[in-house]
């Protein structure tokens, strides 16, 4: 399975949406998660969907980022809204087959996207 995403520049207070494409696997049978790593800080996890609407957010972005996805393109989407610079960071798509409690762990998912840059400016 190989991700693909896009990201981009974004003043503070504006909108992102990133986007991962699944191939060699379709996206309805994966668990998509979405996390970040800030310049100096550890890989965190951001957002995942457990199943078609059961999601899971860290709480820095709770109410402003909202994950999705799309089995016909066979992508996961990430809304930013309200952007804030502490947002700023490489961003990874990833996937595993099956849901896990260990959800918030890098070390759980097998597939991942070469990562994307979002920066927010002030």
């Amino acid at each position: 399975v190989q991700l693909q995403r896009w990201g981009g520049l974004v003043q503070a207070g504006g909108s992102l949406r990133l986007s991962c494409v699944a191939s060699g696997r379709t996206i309805s049978s994966l668990t998509p998660v979405w996390f970040r790593q800030a310049p100096g800080k550890e890989r965190e996890f951001v957002a995942g969907l457990r199943g078609p609407s059961t999601r899971y957010y860290t709480d820095s972005v709770k109410g402003r980022f909202t994950i999705s996805r799309d089995n016909a393109k066979n992508a996961v989407y990430l809304q930013m809204n309200s952007l804030k610079p502490e947002d700023t960071a490489v961003y990874y798509c990833a996937a595993r087959l099956y849901w896990t409690v260990a959800y918030g762990s890098r070390d759980q998912y097998p597939y991942w996207g070469q990562g994307t840059l979002v920066t927010v400016s002030s």
